[in-house]
């Protein structure tokens, strides 16, 4: 069984267990890339602040950043961080081009177990209950597992290009959320 949760200050050890062995690995930071700071000197009661106010419209237009919020998906059995994902809306004009909606990973050791298509399925579920009703995710066109995790749950393969932002080949997806959520429900029962 497998649930989402809102970062907190009770979870800081295991959300900096999390974020080290995704920095000991060399693996990309998706999906809590907001918490990472903490890599960087940052308090971890600061950047926990500021990643649950991305949650909120004024504190984001302030800043000129997306509307975020950020789950860590949660292994029931061991009450283990097995992965992560963010939401974003309402983006500002000069992100939209190439911003996806959702952002996600799942640590290391925890990898091709399938774990992932839940932590879509879940934040899918959770851009649903935020009134979104199409997303967008991106991923590097050479990211065989993140693009069959997003087939998986019906993403729909717009266009392949390459982001001026680092020159890398990137493909983008739509999803209408409520048909993938509807279509994918027999993910609910592995969860």
């Amino acid at each position: 069984m497998f649930y989402l949760e809102s970062p907190s200050l009770e979870g800081e050890n295991d959300i900096k267990e999390y974020i080290n062995e995704l920095v000991e690995f060399n693996s990309d930071i998706n999906g809590i890339e907001i918490l990472a700071k903490i890599l960087e000197g940052e308090s971890f009661s600061n950047v926990l602040e500021h990643c649950l106010n991305l949650e909120k419209e004024e504190y984001a237009n302030k800043l000129g950043k997306s509307q975020v919020k950020t789950f860590l998906l949660i292994r029931e059995e061991d009450n283990r961080i097995v992965g992560s994902i963010n939401i974003r809306w309402n983006f500002p004009n000069d992100i939209k081009y190439f911003g996806g909606n959702i952002g996600y990973g799942i640590r290391p050791t925890e990898r091709r177990k399938g774990y992932n298509k839940i932590n879509l399925y879940l934040g899918l579920s959770e851009a649903l209950k935020l009134g979104l009703s199409e997303v967008r995710l991106v991923c590097e066109s050479s990211n065989i597992g993140s693009i069959k995790t997003i087939e998986a749950l019906g993403g729909i393969l717009e266009k392949k290009e390459i982001d001026p932002y680092d020159n890398v080949l990137t493909s983008t997806y739509y999803f209408n959320v409520r048909d993938a959520v509807e279509s994918n429900e027999a993910i609910k029962w592995t969860i």
